[in-house]
């Protein structure tokens, strides 16, 4: 029965890492590089080892004490690391299941940057782009605050890549978008929103919509808090199936980060 249980194991083991290895493999290709995706690159190259060199690694380690209790201990963290991202994960789900729907007025839409791709707007960009769309064709009055910067090697800030996206799908006014161009993270996209805001007449104590990813709304509304926005309410749009769960661990550190930097 152990025999069994250790070769299921195995095969278990081997399976997860191919299948963290293979995505991660995937978004490496692409030019991603951060912290969601080469976190799973290590864990599953280790738990692919483990797999295959399993009596190798366990002969070895019988003949070395302190070595084998340390490997014990890293599982027993590991098992720990996997509960609290797990409960944070289920928090997030429950977040983003609120944040569909906006009913009553707003004065201002902001748009969190999500990178740039060869001069056009990353999948998860792309989409918190239709959200903020189909918020701007409901709610004509509000002006759209396009948020981002220059990403690495691209010649176009991400705000004016915002802009025309939003004007050659969608037919929206140039006249009604504020473009800020100068932010490289989600606490600068909001504190320099809020001074152009402040240029038309528009405070934080004014109901303002903030279009983001859903796996970014709790950290996002954590921030607009701490900047003093009243009013925000999140509009989440959807995360690409083919980076979803990255960005979900990717978050999860990001908002240990940001407790640690006191963001929010």
């Amino acid at each position: 029965m152990t025999i069994l249980l250790t070769i299921c194991f195995r095969i278990i083991l081997f399976f997860i890492g191919s299948v963290f290895l293979a995505d991660s493999i995937y978004l490496l290709l692409q030019g991603k590089i951060h912290i969601g995706i080469v976190l799973p690159f290590l864990m599953g190259s280790g738990f692919v080892f483990i797999a295959l060199a399993w009596q190798f690694l366990h002969g070895y380690l019988g003949q070395h004490p302190i070595l084998q209790s340390a490997y014990f201990i890293l599982w027993g963290l590991f098992a720990i690391w996997l509960i609290s991202f797990a409960v944070f994960i289920y928090q997030l789900k429950i977040h983003m299941q609120a944040q569909t729907n906006i009913t009553s007025p707003v004065r201002a839409i902001i748009v969190l940057g999500s990178g740039v791709i060869q001069g056009q707007p990353s999948p998860t960009l792309a989409l918190r782009l239709d959200r903020a769309a189909e918020l701007a064709k409901q709610q004509p009055q509000a002006w759209i605050v396009l948020s981002g910067g220059l990403d690495f090697a691209e010649t176009v800030t991400e705000a004016q890549v915002m802009a025309t996206y939003l004007q050659q799908k969608y037919g929206l006014s140039r006249q009604h978008m504020i473009l800020e161009d100068q932010s490289t993270s989600t606490e600068l996209n909001l504190k320099n929103s809020a001074v152009l805001l402040a240029q038309h007449q528009i405070d934080k104590d004014m109901p303002i919509a903030i279009v983001t990813s859903d796996f970014h709304t709790i950290r996002a509304q954590a921030i607009a808090r701490k900047q003093q926005y009243r009013h925000s309410i999140m509009f989440a749009a959807e995360t690409p199936l083919q980076t979803r769960y990255n960005a979900w661990l990717r978050e999860y550190f990001a908002f240990i980060s940001g407790k640690i930097l006191r963001e929010y």
